[in-house]
């Protein structure tokens, strides 16, 4: 694995970015490791870390679940594994129909990786452009890869890593965002149109936040909704996702249709093959982040009446670093080109609005 890194001067807090080679298309690489190779131990140094991916197929999970998976790479491959099942690769995505995607060239449908499955099994498994641990010297800090291979290609991934030993809020907004009458719908934070990230970035430059965090969050009163953080794309996100949130096996079920001998022969059986293939998976799940049977027989009765919102991991709130990094002085929000923070609901709202609390914190 090739790496470099950048570091600002040695005034807290201390911040980093990594450049990181995948070794395959699903990787799962120790972070805390590399910093350690190429700043010593200067992050530990620091009683907190932020870890900031700046891709959509790429990124981390909660410190807490990584807790319970034991900070074990072979646990945390099974736990993502579980939703790759479900969104196979090469199943019939229409993001992946590149004739259909119309804001592409020829030439860039020639590379133009096929990767749907790796934003969907991102979505679905709740992975994080952007969290914060407690620095523990002991635990690793896991970088998991879901499409850093392609055409034997080797991607290069950057990931940013800020230590720190304080956080004080500075502000807090609170923004509605309008949502349509459909019971499925997504709406893009980043749409220009809807001016929200103008508006948290003028807050910023406002109180002079070099380094620190936004913390996007629905109101508590919002049901039904989630937020993620990907690329906004029209055929991933209003047809592919909306297929996966009216049935989660709907993938699984069609990638399984083709791999049988003659799929003309059963075909309405395939559905039931997937639901049964869904307790299978429940149950590696269950396993691997050790929760009793009693509690799986409860999730299993949940996802019989609401699939989608009880098995895909959707979050309530979203994080992006602050930080003047390789733009001067100007305080910005860092994200990847293809990064937008993303509301999801697959249940009509009552109101024509869902509404979001923005907090901003400085880091100290």
């Amino acid at each position: 694995m090739s790496i470099s890194a950048t570091k600002t001067a040695s005034s807290s807090p201390f911040e980093l970015t990594l450049r990181l080679r995948p070794g395959s298309r699903v990787d799962v690489i120790d972070v805390t490791r590399e910093v350690k190779a190429a700043v010593g131990d200067r992050l530990a140094r620091h009683r907190r870390a932020l870890y900031c991916s700046h891709h959509t197929t790429a990124g981390y999970l909660e410190q807490s679940l990584c807790s319970r998976l034991r900070h074990d790479p072979d646990a945390l491959d099974r736990f993502i594994g579980a939703f790759r099942q479900l969104f196979p690769p090469e199943a019939d995505y229409q993001h992946d129909r590149l004739e259909l995607r119309h804001e592409l060239s020829e030439e860039q449908r020639q590379t133009e990786p096929l990767n749907a499955d790796s934003h969907l099994t991102y979505i679905g498994s709740g992975l994080n452009n952007c969290v914060t641990y407690v620095n523990r010297a002991e635990a690793p800090v896991f970088f998991i890869e879901l499409d850093g291979v392609f055409k034997d290609r080797h991607r290069i991934r950057r990931t940013t890593v800020i230590g720190y030993d304080q956080e004080r809020e500075v502000t807090k907004l609170s923004i509605d965002v309008p949502v349509s009458r459909h019971t499925i719908d997504s709406v893009n934070l980043r749409d220009p149109r809807l001016g929200i990230m103008e508006q948290i970035e003028h807050e910023i430059a406002r109180h002079g936040i070099e380094a620190g965090r936004v913390v996007v969050t629905l109101d508590g009163a919002e049901h039904h909704a989630g937020l993620t953080v990907n690329e906004y794309e029209t055929m991933l996100m209003q047809h592919d996702l909306v297929e996966v949130l009216r049935n989660p096996v709907r993938f699984m079920a069609e990638k399984g249709r083709h791999m049988l001998a003659n799929p003309r022969a059963i075909p309405n059986k395939t559905l039931n093959y997937a639901k049964y293939d869904m307790v299978r998976i429940y149950n590696e799940l269950l396993d691997v982040l050790g929760i009793t049977e009693t509690r799986l027989e409860k999730l299993l009765a949940e996802l019989v009446t609401r699939p989608a919102s009880r098995f895909l991991r959707m979050r309530h709130s979203v994080n992006f670093l602050v930080s003047t990094q390789g733009r001067g002085s100007q305080p910005a929000i860092v994200a990847g080109r293809y990064q937008s923070p993303i509301l999801v609901q697959w249940q009509r709202s009552e109101k024509s609005a869902r509404r979001l609390t923005v907090s901003l914190t400085r880091f100290d």
